[in-house]
């Protein structure tokens, strides 16, 4: 039997930490030119990049879960909905496609008999948990300077992501969550946070439109208190489903949900701070 890998505060092999922060590196740095660039264009090509995600992290979540039989279609169709009213009109009709997909999931459960009570309400989390995080990201992306907002909210979650990782691994001594996620520590929480919102500060200096920065600062806050809950919510799932990861689609990162876990939340909170700060 292989031995359990040593949990974050211990003595652990300076080679294991090297290989694995390698592989780490490796796959998240072209991952995210290829965001950037997809953000930077926006339009159509933003807007199928991000359902192709959604998909993949819908078919992620319900392959944790393949035992409760969720109605995969309608999550499928729901999410594509969503995405496309974002894409082709606007919040309401956003609002609109989120409450039709609840007599749909109803009626496909009907015609092709699935898992009950249970499949239903996976079937909506996908929806709702998924689907409506990427409609309000092509929500954001079409607000003025949208696609610089939609990049500040990206950095700021994986740097802060990144920082709470190697800081936790570092210095940490006080688990965070044990029960949800053992290698989460408070020290890595304050390091992520903190992180977050000097680095979203930072990326508005780039950006000449971006006058006040203690909006900057707003944006960080809400991006640095809203990763962390959407990567402890995402553990939690995996925690009850007694799997590590979600898949293996980014590699050592492992799947699209396990990389999009804090983006789901952050994304919206970054829609509702920009849209405050643009009707001031």
């Amino acid at each position: 039997m292989a031995p359990a890998p040593p949990r974050q505060g211990q003595p652990q092999p300076v080679e294991g930490q090297r290989s694995e922060l390698g592989a780490r590196v490796l796959v998240a740095i072209p991952a995210l030119a290829v965001g950037v660039a997809l953000i930077v264009v926006g339009g159509y090509a933003f807007s199928a990049a991000l359902l192709l995600l959604g998909w993949a992290c819908v078919y992620e979540l319900y392959g944790l879960y393949d035992d409760a039989k969720p109605t995969k279609l309608a999550g499928y169709v729901a999410v594509a909905g969503l995405v496309a009213a974002a894409t082709f009109a606007g919040r309401n009709q956003v609002l609109l496609v989120a409450v039709a997909a609840i007599p749909l999931c109803f009626l496909l459960t009907l015609v092709v008999p699935r898992g009950g009570t249970f499949g239903l309400a996976l079937t909506l989390l996908g929806i709702f948990w998924i689907g409506l995080a990427l409609a309000y990201a092509v929500l954001l992306r079409r607000l003025p300077h949208g696609g610089g907002i939609v990049i500040d909210v990206v950095v700021g979650t994986f740097v802060g992501d990144s920082a709470a990782y190697l800081g936790g691994r570092k210095l940490g001594r006080h688990k965070l969550a044990p029960s949800i996620s053992p290698n989460k520590t408070v020290e890595g929480l304050l390091l992520g946070i903190v992180t977050a919102v000097v680095s979203v500060w930072f990326a508005s200096l780039y950006e000449p439109w971006f006058h006040d920065k203690g909006y900057a600062l707003l944006l960080g806050l809400g991006v640095a208190l809203a990763a962390p809950v959407g990567d402890l919510f995402e553990s939690y799932i995996k925690r009850d489903a007694g799997k590590k990861d979600t898949g293996r689609m980014f590699g050592a990162h492992g799947g699209a949900l396990d990389r999009l876990d804090a983006i789901l939340f952050t994304i919206v909170v970054g829609y509702y701070v920009w849209h405050a700060v643009l009707l001031k």
